[in-house]
């Protein structure tokens, strides 16, 4: 018998209509040792931006925070953890945890996860190299007997690998599974993953959000309908659990809303098209595809310095700094699309998060 703590139904609900959920950073000041008050400070950005929860531990925080001459991992979701609840929020608001590791790694992390208020935890699949896909939906069973569970399909070039439709339908079936981030950056892939959940009996338990950086507003413009039962079944990309929208957070959320009102008029205007392509060209500024996301931590502290929530842009790793021509790249992103981000916003409550 599970001892899984459910979520809530207002959670279960707002999950399900669409959230901004940033991948939250690591703070480090000079010496490469954890800020602990711009830590603070960017979990009061996101909560104040309006987003929709925060997912700690993940990519964006740095996978080394694992490692035991680091040992930040439970530091840095305790801090979160704590900034949600002194807020007081009288919304939903998800805290996600990422969970890496052979299994019983990931058990344990859902644990502590679990132990310090999470609701759900985002699975990465990265690092299991030679387990196969049972193996895996196996582990995935055993960490979703501790907490809910967000899967995460990740892309090849940063650690993910490809997955069968089959192995998609199978992990849709698991009690558990609360939701299903896709970042394969791959067309082909994310309609695996949306026709293996439609096909699923809890086809309507499972929120679907996008990871793909270089498709957020197409991916959340779209509806999927595929044969199921019978029938024709649809389903939407709700939200987006993103290192992207660790940046401009708050512009980021009144995206999601004028979009959640262009899905209700049944009609998509075609500037969204080009919208679409604005935040995917500042995302690789951010992001650095073009020199296989060497870049993306840097880039997403790059801009966290230049609004004054991070001193620097160090990363755990000293080898991960920005690339040639990134500072240069996010100039031109600020300068083409000064709509999309939110300096003003950050500027006037700045001050008030650095306490």
């Amino acid at each position: 018998m599970s001892g899984r703590r459910e979520l809530t139904p207002e959670l279960k609900r707002a999950l399900h209509e669409g959230l901004v959920i940033p991948a939250h950073p690591l703070a480090l000041n000079e010496n490469r040792q954890l800020d602990e008050r711009r830590q603070r400070a960017l979990s009061r950005y996101y909560i104040a931006s309006g987003a929709g929860g925060i997912a700690v531990g993940v990519h964006s925080t740095q996978f080394e925070i694992r490692e035991p001459q680091h040992n930040l991992f439970e530091k840095v979701l305790r801090l979160a953890s704590e900034e949600v609840a002194r807020a007081g929020l009288q919304r939903p608001f998800i805290r996600v945890a990422g969970i890496c590791g052979p299994t019983e790694q990931a058990v344990a992390e859902a644990e502590t996860s679990a132990s310090l208020g999470y609701d759900a935890g985002l699975l990465s699949m990265g690092g299991l190299q030679g387990w196969t896909e049972a193996d895996i939906l196996k582990r995935t069973e055993k960490v979703a007997d501790v907490m809910p569970i967000i899967g995460f399909y990740l892309q090849p070039s940063v650690g993910g690998r490809t997955f069968s439709f089959d192995f998609w339908r199978a992990f849709a079936d698991i009690p558990g599974v609360v939701a299903i981030k896709m970042a394969p950056f791959n067309r082909y892939q994310t309609i695996d993953v949306v026709r293996a959940v439609i096909s699923s009996e809890r086809r309507d338990e499972i929120a679907l959000y996008t990871g793909n950086d270089d498709n957020i507003v197409n991916d959340l413009l779209t509806v999927y309908k595929f044969q199921a039962d019978g029938r024709v079944v649809e389903k939407r990309i709700v939200g987006g659990l993103l290192g992207h929208w660790a940046v401009w957070t708050h512009k980021a959320v009144e995206l999601l809303e004028e979009i959640k009102r262009v899905r209700e008029q049944g009609s998509i205007p075609a500037e969204w098209l080009t919208r679409n392509v604005e935040v995917t060209d500042s995302n690789a500024a951010f992001f650095d595809p073009a020199h296989g996301f060497a870049g993306c931590i840097p880039g997403i502290h790059e801009v966290l310095r230049r609004q004054g929530l991070l001193e620097g842009t160090w990363c755990l790793n000293p080898h991960e700094q920005l690339s040639k021509g990134q500072k240069e790249e996010i100039d031109r992103v600020y300068r083409e699309y000064p709509h999309l981000n939110d300096d003003d916003f950050v500027r006037r409550n700045l001050a008030e998060w650095l306490v």
